[in-house]
């Protein structure tokens, strides 16, 4: 068992598995949510394991999702069942667990929130719940850059801005909106605007989502 397992051992792992653009991006996730962690003093090396360890699940077939769900007695709903994808970060962390012997819950639950998110998940979670939205191969839209920047400024702010990044995609594209992404974005924005709690910078909120 492990805190984390070597690195050379899950890209063997995933190479075989998944196709090199999704290794890109995996890899941007790694190194992406490592900086967010240092920049907030974090613990850089559980979020980058928790990084390079998301998307261990990604190419599952929906059955065999739904099959792992079940037996790990998770809760499915409807939009869960109507869209197995979905649960691709919850394999993950199964993964990573049965796999590779990852044992440091904060790590397998970051993994776990990596998609939908949770209101209360911890500030290891939102480092990477932002980063697989953020990292470099994602592209250079204006919006991705003011994510990129809220990032750096406000670690609540980011979750929130993020999420409402990813509903207007979903609502554009007519997808399935899962409630537990509503309520990240409405706990991250509660948490954001509370002088007590968030990780905030020189920049004030309102400077942030001006």
């Amino acid at each position: 068992m492990t805190l984390a397992p070597a690195r050379e051992i899950v890209l063997a792992w995933l190479s075989e598995r998944v196709p090199a653009a999704r290794i890109k991006h995996i890899l941007g996730v790694e190194q992406t949510a490592g900086d967010l962690a240092r920049h907030y003093g974090l613990d850089e090396a559980k979020a980058r394991s928790a990084g390079l360890l998301h998307d261990l699940a990604k190419y599952f077939k929906p059955q065999l999702l739904l099959q792992m769900a079940r037996a790990e007695g998770l809760e499915l709903d409807s939009v869960l069942e109507a869209n197995p994808h979905l649960l691709h970060a919850d394999a993950s962390a199964i993964v990573a667990r049965d796999e590779f012997r990852v044992v440091d819950q904060e790590i397998l639950d970051a993994i776990a929130n990596h998609t939908l998110g949770r209101p209360n998940m911890s500030q290891l979670s939102c480092t990477v719940f932002i980063a697989d939205t953020i990292e470099p191969s994602r592209g250079k839209t204006a919006e991705l850059e003011a994510l990129r920047e809220a990032s750096l400024q406000n670690l609540y702010a980011a979750v929130w801005q993020t999420s409402d990044y990813s509903l207007k995609y979903l609502l554009e594209t007519r997808c399935y909106i899962h409630p537990r992404t509503v309520l990240t974005r409405n706990w991250a924005l509660q948490m954001a605007r509370s002088p007590e709690t968030g990780n905030s910078t020189e920049k004030s909120l309102e400077q942030i989502t001006s």
